[in-house]
């Protein structure tokens, strides 16, 4: 179990994340709920070691993880990329095959990848030359074909239509199922009612609620709001 704690990034004035704290359970799928401007990709940022935070640390089963053992605890897949935009999808799943191993199981895990995420019509395309949709798909198998633990994944359904957010939902289910801890940012509520085990509401910087959906329900309940989905929740809390 990863717990982050205490966890603050400021940027002159202006206070981005302030207190964070929440656990990272094995083989959940955690989903970071806020809207644009909540401190969500900041904290990515902090966690996956792009940004040093101000203040907090981040633990496994106790211990303080220092900053260069995140790398092996934790992949970062940021939004709004375009990694070797004059490569193919094909030599980009490749390089990363390559790069982290080449053992037959893992060229396997490539080929059901592909499959899983309809990337095979893509495999031959630049992929600087993608609709949004698509290199979020291809970016996303990036992520899924690397080592580490946990995913940190910011935004994996944006740009995608409803057939393929379901579909990329299957994947990320089935992923968790073998045990791959997945913590997704996701604005779009919908979204990640449908694919979340448990969840931590964020906003204006500050974790506001953190549980399943039962669990934040009874909390806006004992507030005196009764809430039915998760969309409710989240107003209520925030």
């Amino acid at each position: 179990m990863l717990q982050v704690t205490g966890l603050t990034k400021r940027y002159g004035r202006l206070t981005a994340l302030s207190d964070v704290s929440f656990v990272i359970r094995p083989g959940e799928v955690l989903g970071l709920i806020g809207p644009n401007g909540s401190g969500k990709t900041t904290l990515f940022e902090c966690l996956g070691g792009v940004l040093p935070p101000d203040a907090g640390r981040v633990q496994v089963d106790g211990r303080a993880l220092a900053a260069h053992e995140r790398s092996a605890a934790m992949f970062y897949l940021p939004d709004a990329i375009a990694p070797w935009p004059a490569q193919t999808v094909r030599w980009a799943l490749d390089f990363t095959v390559g790069f982290f191993g080449t053992m037959n199981d893992e060229r396997r895990t490539a080929n059901d990848v592909v499959r899983q995420l309809d990337l095979e019509p893509l495999l031959d395309s630049p992929i600087g030359t993608l609709s949004k949709g698509q290199r979020k798909r291809a970016l996303l198998a990036i992520g899924l074909l690397t080592p580490p633990p946990v995913l940190l994944a910011d935004e994996p359904f944006d740009g995608l239509d409803l057939r393929q957010s379901r579909d990329v939902a299957h994947t990320l289910r089935a992923h968790a199922a073998t045990g791959r801890t997945l913590v997704l940012s996701i604005h779009q509520i919908t979204d990640a009612a449908r694919v979340c085990d448990r969840f931590v509401l964020l906003s204006g910087g500050r974790v506001r609620g953190e549980g399943t959906f039962v669990e934040l329900s009874e909390v806006a309940a004992a507030r005196g709001a009764p809430a039915a989905d998760l969309e409710e929740v989240f107003l209520a809390l925030t």
